[in-house]
C-alpha cells in the first residue's frame, strides 16, 4: 500500500517551495511528477474488455485489486459491491452490494471470497453465488488483502496485528501482534503462505514466520532497523507485498532493506540496502521493487546483483512493477498504465486507463493482466500476437 500521506507531503512541501519562488526560487520544478516523452511500441498490449465494479476511491489508498480463482474473477469497490466476473469476457455471473465501505480485498479460496470493511468488519462470500457466508468483527481497520489458505482466513490489520479466523464460520483461531511505534505508514503488508507457515511484516520493520495452524512463531527477522533520532527517521515499515518463489521469501522494507531469505529459517540469502513502500514481486529469474522517489529496480533473484534501474516514473507515484509476459507492468498517478522489458527495462508499451489513478498493483491471472483503477473500473489486457504472414501459393511452372 501506498503511504496516503506521502502525496499530501509532496503537495506541502510543493507549497512551501512555491512561496519561496516569489524570491526567485523554481526549485518547485524537482518535485512534479517527471513528464513522460513519446516511446516506440514493440510490444503490441490490447485491452479485452472493461466492467464498471462501483464508486471512486481516489486518494484513499484502499487494498481493493482483483483476485482469481481459475474459475472467475471477483473484484470489490469501496462502497460495498462485490463482484464476479468471467475472465474471458468481462461477464458478470453475480453481484453483492455489502451494507459497508470496504477498504480490503478480495481474498479468494475455498470457495470464499473474503473483503474486508473500513470498520473492521470482515466479511466471507460464496464464490459461486455471492451469497454472505458469515460477518466477523476484526476490530481494527485493515488495508492488506486476506489471504485464504485450508480452513483458515489470515487478515491484518493497521494495529499490527495478524488475525486467523475459521473459514467456516469466522470465530478467532489466534492473533499474534507486534509492537507499534509511535509513527507509521498507513498500509498493511498482505500476509503470504507457504506449505504450514504464514508470513507477514510489521511497522516496527520485522517480518514473522508463524505456525499457520496455531501462530506460534517460528522465526523472526528485522528486515528495516529503525536508525535516526526523529520518528520520522526511525519509520521502518513493512507494508508492502511479500513474494514467494518455490521456497524462498522476498521482502522490502521502508529505510530499510530489500532480502531475499529461506522460508524455513529465515536465513538471509542475500540483502540490499534498498527503501520502499511498495514491496517486492518477482518473477524466476529477477524481483522488482519501486523505490520511494519513485525509480523501477530489477535484481537477480539468485544474487541481488542490479540488472537494470528505469527512472521514467520518477516522483509519479508508480506502483509495483509486475510481470506479465516478457514485460513489467506498472500503472501510475495519471491512470497510465506502463509496460517495460523484463529484459532491460526499456518501455516497450503505453496505454491510458481512464482518468483516475492506479494505486493498486496490476494483477495476472493465466495470461490476462487486470488492472483496478481509483475510478472503481476493471479493465483486462492481453498481449496480442502479430498476424502470421501470408504464404502466396504455389504456382505450377508449365514451361510456357
Amino acid at each position: 500500500m501506498k503511504p496516503i500521506f506521502r502525496t499530501a507531503g509532496l503537495l506541502t512541501a510543493a507549497l512551501v517551495l512555491s512561496a519561496c519562488s516569489i524570491f526567485g526560487s523554481d526549485d518547485d520544478k524537482e518535485l512534479e511528477p517527471k513528464e513522460l516523452t513519446k516511446i516506440e511500441t514493440k510490444v503490441n498490449i490490447k485491452r479485452v474488455w472493461s466492467a464498471n465494479i462501483g464508486g471512486d476511491a481516489e486518494f484513499l489508498r484502499v487494498a481493493l485489486q482483483p483476485a482469481g480463482d481459475g474459475a472467475r474473477i471477483y473484484a470489490a469497490s469501496i462502497d460495498g459491491n462485490v463482484v464476479g466476473l468471467n475472465p474471458a469476457n468481462g461477464k458478470e455471473h453475480w453481484r453483492t452490494k455489502l451494507d459497508l465501505e470496504l477498504s480490503a480485498g478480495p481474498g479468494v479460496g475455498e470457495n470464499l471470497v473474503v473483503v474486508v470493511g473500513s470498520d473492521g468488519a470482515i466479511i466471507a462470500l460464496d464464490s459461486d453465488t455471492g451469497a454472505e457466508r458469515w460477518r466477523a468483527d476484526l476490530t481494527g481497520e485493515s488495508l492488506a488483502r486476506p489471504v485464504i489458505k485450508d480452513d483458515l482466513v489470515i487478515a491484518a490489520t493497521i494495529d499490527n496485528r495478524l488475525h486467523a479466523l475459521s473459514a467456516f464460520d469466522g470465530s478467532e483461531r489466534w492473533t499474534f501482534e507486534q509492537s507499534t511505534p509511535l509513527l507509521t505508514m498507513r498500509g498493511s503488508a498482505a500476509p503470504a503462505v507457504i506449505g504450514s507457515t504464514v508470513f507477514a511484516g510489521f511497522d516496527n520493520g520485522r517480518l514473522a514466520a508463524l505456525n499457520i495452524s496455531s501462530g506460534d512463531v517460528v522465526w523472526e527477522a528485522l528486515l528495516a532497523p529503525p536508525s535516526g533520532r526523529s520518528d520520522l527517521e526511525r519509520l521502518s515499515d513493512v507494508d508492502g507485498l511479500i513474494s514467494v518463489v518455490g521456497q524462498d521469501l522476498y521482502a522490502a522494507g521502508y529505510q530499510g532493506n530489500l532480502a531475499a531469505m529461506a522460508s524455513e529459517s529465515g536465513q538471509i540469502l542475500w540483502t540490499r540496502e534498498l527503501s520502499s513502500f511498495e514491496g517486492v514481486s518477482a518473477d524466476w529469474n529477477n524481483v522488482y521493487t519501486v523505490t520511494e522517489e519513485g525509480e523501477l529496480v530489477a535484481l537477480s533473484r539468485s544474487s541481488g546483483n542490479e540488472v537494470w534501474r528505469q527512472d521514467s516514473l520518477l516522483r509519479r507515484e508508480p506502483t509495483l512493477p509486475v510481470s506479465f509476459h516478457t514485460t513489467v507492468a506498472v500503472g501510475d498517478l495519471d491512470g497510465y498504465l506502463h509496460f517495460f522489458s523484463n529484459v532491460d527495462g526499456e518501455p516497450v508499451a503505453r496505454l491510458k486507463v481512464g482518468g483516475k489513478a492506479i494505486s493498486n498493483d496490476p494483477v495476472v491471472v493465466a495470461d490476462r493482466l487486470f488492472v483496478q483503477s481509483d475510478s472503481g473500473s476493471l479493465y483486462a489486457f492481453a498481449v496480442q500476437q502479430p498476424k502470421p504472414a501470408r504464404k502466396a501459393p504455389d504456382t505450377e511452372d508449365n514451361g510456357a
